[in-house]
């Protein structure tokens, strides 16, 4: 593995970069900026077409008398901003929800918990994020609704890139010990079966390969982006594509938690672990979302349209 980005360049390279750059933080940053990008094109398309209003910003122009003049403009010129709260936000969300997973860690070492490099938790992220960018939102005026439908698309890229970093540095996010028997002739091993040699979690898997569940992320973010991309110019209620991001999202991570290591709580005689509970949330919440957003749209002559 190559926890920094370094090793990567000098074994493919053959050169070292001066400063050694974190593989999992340049893949997170990556993962951020093409979500910013995708979330503005996706806001300008949708201004465009009127589905999103302006909004106003001061004009760099002043006025008469030195007044400060205003001007609309599209909302995608809210993007870096955004990208800013959901950065800030979640990080402190995902380390916050990937202490109160590791509590017994945290009681033993409170500062190793708090300032380590590693130790992140996505579902954490995406919902103390997910508050700063609601609040952010509607203080600006925008439709809540068609806004997350443009966020959708490029918060779920953005993962699958982040899980790329995960893979990259080999930070514990793998799965449990693969069962080489059931392995497919026609895949390749190192789909079903990975070791993570210098992974920086310090830890020797070599001699009980495990699935490399960061891959398979990444390729079901690739697949759900396609089917979110496809479904965002079909004529739909402002959230409803959102609210399909969210189902996919809690399907994807509910049936990967199957084979991946985390810490597993007892819960009503089951055992289960924090995202599959907050996974079967969301396809919860999300099919409730779906519901209410699927209802057709009445016309002024009273026909409806899907």
């Amino acid at each position: 593995m190559y926890p920094r980005l370094s090793d990567l360049f000098s074994d493919y390279l053959g050169f070292n970069l001066p400063i050694p750059i974190n593989s999992f933080g340049f893949m997170v940053a990556l993962g951020a900026m093409t979500g910013a990008w995708i979330l503005q094109k996706e806001l300008d398309r949708m201004y465009s077409i009127g589905q999103v209003g302006s909004v106003r910003i001061p004009d760099p122009e002043k006025g008469k008398k030195g007044r400060t003049k205003y001007v609309d403009v599209s909302p995608s010129f809210l993007v870096g901003t955004l990208t800013i709260i959901i950065i800030v936000a979640g990080f402190f969300g995902a380390r916050v929800f990937h202490i109160l997973e590791n509590l017994d860690s945290f009681f033993r070492s409170p500062s190793r918990m708090i300032f380590t490099t590693g130790g992140f938790t996505f579902y954490g992220g995406m919902i103390l994020g997910g508050f700063a960018v609601v609040y952010y939102i509607r203080k600006k005026g925008l439709n809540l609704g068609r806004t997350a439908d443009a966020f959708a698309p490029g918060v779920i890229i953005s993962y699958g890139i982040g899980r790329l970093g995960c893979q990259l540095a080999g930070d514990g996010d793998w799965g449990i010990a693969s069962d080489l028997a059931a392995k497919p002739e026609w895949l390749p091993m190192w789909l079903w079966a990975e070791t993570y040699p210098n992974n920086i979690m310090g830890i020797d898997l070599s001699m009980t390969p495990v699935y490399p569940t960061p891959l398979y992320e990444f390729a079901a973010a690739i697949v759900i982006f396609m089917i979110l991309w496809a479904f965002r110019n079909h004529a739909h209620r402002a959230g409803w594509l959102f609210w399909v991001y969210v189902v996919f999202n809690g399907s994807e991570r509910f049936f990967i938690e199957k084979i991946r290591v985390n810490n597993r709580f007892d819960i009503f005689g089951q055992t289960i672990t924090q995202a599959e509970l907050i996974a079967l949330a969301l396809i919860l919440v999300g099919v409730i979302g779906i519901w209410k957003t699927w209802k057709p749209i009445k016309k002024e002559d009273g026909s409806t349209s899907e």
